[in-house]
């Protein structure tokens, strides 16, 4: 059964405006289930998992190109990165006679990559201006329910408009940690996988095919370990140092595999608001999953309800609304780091989130428990920024939004996205 993504209008906008488009994300969050429901059947496919495939593209791209016609769909590029300039090439050709002819422009080729960290810098070197560049991750919440998603917005009032038209049923938290238990990965979600026996598969070929030519073989033990210590630290600042000490290795080697779980789309590294008051402020990135699930397994939580009564009950909530923010954005195709940052002083005072735009700041909290006490105290280490602080949110498990203070209003956690 397929599930609308989110993502399918970015893909189809982008379509439109280049002659090449790449898919990224993580091992199986549905690229190229996507990608077939998207794109009519008169578009050729390939993998480059195909061991023929590979290796005609690896010894000659040209041929290759020539016996698999554009438009077409190329899965798992980053296997034979020599093939972008085949590609860009062809692209160069055809749009000099779109041009001569006073043609429209069309799109040639939908490439897609599992692996970020061998293929972003090909893809920028190579068909920069000439590709349209596209992120995915697992299912958000909205996508799960089968409901429509909007961007998301702190705005309050265009919350509450829509929150009117809204007819999604509510979750309370056991629901909610039953969801972050789940995780998004579509296998699980539609029911084709049993979870435990899923991600252990997961972690597996993620190690085997993606990460253990960039690691030294020897260390591929310590690699499954270090997963698990960060999985241990989701929603916590990041300190190099002291995740390399719990492993056992020297701190480069630390910030590498960080960034090797990082652009492969396995975390995500919120940054410090900093603007021009950054000699008091914390500047080290907060770390989180993007799947909730997949950090449970590795964490080692045996159900949701567990999970829901731990001592990481609350980084567990907090790596969920952020998560679920994050993929949001991605499927808008929006950059995240455009708008959401975190604050935390050497004071101590700390605030979840803040979106920036052109129009001030929006701070906003994440709270596991319903009616929080005093969320919003830190709110007015703000005014030192000389912006428009604008009312904010606490997002929490409550049935309804509804105005805390004069300054903030809570939020339910089931109906981000809306």
């Amino acid at each position: 059964m397929y599930i609308k993504r989110t993502v399918e209008k970015s893909i189809l906008e982008a379509a439109k405006s280049f002659p090449c488009i790449v898919l990224y994300g993580p091992r199986q969050v549905g690229k190229s289930t996507t990608l077939d429901y998207v794109f009519p059947a008169n578009f050729n496919r390939v993998t480059l998992d195909d061991t023929e495939d590979r290796e005609l593209a690896e010894k000659n791209p040209k041929l290759f190109l020539e016996v698999n016609p554009w438009p077409i769909i190329i899965d798992e590029i980053q296997k034979v990165p020599a093939l972008l300039d085949a590609i860009k090439i062809k692209i160069d050709e055809q749009r000099k006679i779109w041009l001569k002819n006073n043609e429209e422009r069309k799109l040639m080729y939908v490439l897609t990559g599992s692996n970020r960290f061998e293929l972003q810098q090909g893809i920028s070197e190579t068909l920069a201006g000439r590709c349209g560049i596209i992120e995915m991750s697992s299912f958000t919440l909205r996508e799960k329910k089968a409901m429509e998603a909007h961007l998301f917005t702190p705005k309050i009032e265009v919350l509450i408009q829509r929150s009117q038209q809204e007819k999604s049923e509510y979750l309370t938290r056991t629901q909610i940690f039953e969801e972050i238990y789940k995780g998004g990965m579509p296998d699980i979600c539609t029911n084709v996988s049993e979870r435990n026996i899923y991600y252990k598969s997961y972690v597996n070929t993620y190690i085997e095919k993606d990460v253990r030519k960039l690691i030294v073989a020897s260390n591929e033990t310590q690699f499954r370990n270090f997963i698990s210590i960060v999985a241990l630290r989701t929603a916590q600042e990041l300190h190099y140092d002291e995740i390399a000490g719990a492993v056992g290795i020297d701190v480069k080697t630390c910030k590498r595999w960080l960034s090797i779980l990082e652009t492969s789309g396995i975390i995500y590294l919120l940054q410090p608001y900093m603007s021009n008051m950054s000699n008091r402020i914390i500047k080290a990135p907060k770390l989180y999953f993007m799947d909730t699930g997949l950090c449970a397994y590795l964490c080692k939580w045996p159900d949701s309800k567990m999970l829901e009564n731990c001592a990481m009950s609350g980084a567990f909530f907090e790596t969920y609304v952020v998560s679920e923010l994050i993929k949001n954005f991605f499927s808008f195709n929006v950059n995240p780091r455009d708008y959401l940052y975190y604050y935390r002083d050497i004071d101590q005072k700390e605030i979840d989130l803040l979106y920036v735009d052109e129009d001030g700041i929006y701070p906003i909290e994440i709270k596991k428990g319903i009616s929080p006490k005093n969320p919003t105290k830190n709110f007015n280490v703000l005014q030192k920024y000389k912006r428009q602080i604008k009312t904010g949110l606490v997002i929490e498990c409550c049935d309804k939004i509804r105005p805390l203070n004069e300054i903030s209003y809570s939020f339910p956690v089931y109906l981000l996205g809306i």
